[in-house]
């Protein structure tokens, strides 16, 4: 089983991108982030063309917006809010083999690292700490959280620590934050146990830069986390960083995870 969590940066803009992604790289179950448009406009038909006729998705015009795409049949799908609003941030799905995966969108936090100054970080943290909650409560085996969670958890997360501290992505109660949401749902960072701890490994280059690939001035945002019974199922897991070299690509790149059932 191939999932794939990607940052699609408008799902209309780069939906040929998406069906050469997966054709290329095998894919079974798809989760978008940032797909930036209304349900009634979400291209879902080239998505069919090639077999994946299953599908959870919620959008809204312009912003955020995510989606669950699969070749395999659903046995369950939810939708979840959190901090008292309908901004299409969450879906999830349970398969027949009863795995569940979650995947979201967590709000990017604007430029100010603080929440009594900027409404967009004060959300953020609200937002991180509601899915811990969540997540305490509704333990459950055989699940993935993935997506854009908009946090570097580590300085091999980022490509400077000493520069980031003070940036938003990376300041120390975001990080807290996220830490918590493992712990409250004994969640283990998937990425990081197929690959070394102390490994600098990104999923995001900003569009600022001119020669992303030179300054390589990236920071790892996308995660996937597993619960525990499910590590040993898990074969290989790959950043696809080329796919950040395609035409008018996303600024964030596609993570796989293979699991052996």
């Amino acid at each position: 089983m191939r999932i794939s969590t990607w940052n699609i940066n408008s799902i209309r803009l780069r939906i040929s991108s998406v069906i050469e992604f997966i054709k290329d790289f095998n894919i079974d179950v798809i989760c978008l982030q940032e797909t930036k448009t209304e349900n009634k406009y979400f291209p879902i038909k080239p998505f069919i063309d090639i077999g994946f006729s299953h599908f959870n998705y919620i959008g809204q015009k312009s912003y955020n917006g995510v989606a669950i795409l699969s070749k395999i049949p659903f046995l369950k799908k939810d939708i979840l809010n959190f901090c008292g609003l309908n901004d299409a941030r969450h879906v999830s799905v349970e398969f027949d083999n009863k795995i569940i995966i979650h995947n979201f969108y967590v709000p990017a936090g604007g430029d100010i690292p603080d929440t009594k100054k900027n409404p967009k970080f004060k959300h953020k943290i609200k937002f991180l700490q509601e899915m811990g909650l969540y997540f305490k409560k509704n333990k459950r085996k055989k699940m993935l959280l993935v997506g854009d969670l908009n946090v570097a958890p580590s300085e091999f997360d980022v490509w400077s620590h000493s520069q980031l501290l003070k940036v938003v992505s990376y300041t120390p109660i975001e990080r807290e934050k996220l830490a918590n949401l493992v712990r409250q749902g004994n969640w283990v960072d998937a990425v990081r146990y197929k690959h070394d701890y102390n490994e600098k490994l990104f999923s995001w280059w900003s569009y600022r830069s001119k020669d992303w690939i030179k300054s390589n001035r990236g920071r790892r945002l996308d995660h996937i986390f597993s619960t525990k019974d499910l590590l040993k199922k898990i074969k290989s897991i790959e950043i696809c960083k080329k796919m950040r070299k395609m035409h008018k690509p996303s600024d964030h790149v596609p993570i796989i995870v293979e699991l052996d059932l």
